[in-house]
């Protein structure tokens, strides 16, 4: 990983692996959209090396915004993945909770926590199902993982993250953007699409949408991207 300091000495938190069954590698929860789609669980993306996704750093956008010191307090990373941006947040002195559906990605995460000496705690959950974690966290970062959901999964996934935050929460949001058809990443979405759940009724206001980049292994420098600052507020009609 680039840019963690060889000072940082805290600990890391390893809770025991949770293990798909052969028979059932969606650990008992529905398979989303992508997954339908693929034909395989998101686990499967880990067993073969890295994902299209894993850059083996943290996201440019993400590093600014630990840069300018928007983490903070108790900081959720959903849909983890391997633990890059939540580590390089963890390195500045905060204690991110990392949880993804993908077990393979939770034991990368948890031995690079380990190597590094960061303090980051990495579980396999559903971000779905958020309200199963019993925490509340001040805020929330998910990068890339909002756009791999359809339309329905992400009332589904608005809710959750409401069930875990209170009012003043602010969550910090990276995905793939429709701004330019020809370099667009998989499932592209649109300023209507982003917004479009994200309502006063659901607890939730948009203060910002910008576009942005999102590296991955297919588009190194960067494929067209949304980057959103959500306030969680009062819900309201």
């Amino acid at each position: 990983m680039i840019g963690f300091t060889d000072t940082v000495t805290m600990r890391a938190v390893m809770p025991n692996q949770t293990r798909l069954r052969a028979d059932d590698p969606y650990g008992g929860r529905r398979p989303t959209s992508h997954e339908r789609h693929a034909g395989r669980p998101w686990d499967a993306s880990y067993s073969d090396g890295p994902a299209p996704w894993d850059i083996g750093a943290p996201q440019p956008a993400v590093v600014r915004l630990a840069s300018a010191g928007v983490f903070g307090g108790a900081l959720l990373d959903a849909g983890c993945g391997t633990g890059d941006n939540a580590l390089h947040i963890a390195a500045q002195g905060l204690r991110p909770l990392g949880v993804d559906v993908a077990a393979n990605a939770i034991s990368i995460a948890r031995r690079n926590a380990a190597a590094w000496g960061l303090d980051a705690e990495f579980i396999v959950a559903d971000a779905l199902r958020l309200d199963r974690l019993d925490r509340v966290f001040d805020t929330v970062l998910d990068c890339a993982l909002f756009h791999a959901l359809d339309n329905g999964e992400r009332r589904d996934y608005v809710a959750s993250l409401a069930s875990v935050t209170r009012p003043g929460a602010r969550l910090y949001l990276l995905c793939f953007s429709d701004a330019d058809p020809e370099t667009a990443g998989p499932h592209p979405v649109s300023r209507h699409e982003l917004s479009a759940p994200f309502t006063p009724g659901s607890g939730w206001s948009i203060a910002s949408l910008t576009p942005e980049r999102l590296q991955t292994r297919f588009a190194p420098a960067g494929a067209p991207a949304w980057l959103a600052k959500i306030e969680r507020i009062e819900p309201r009609d």
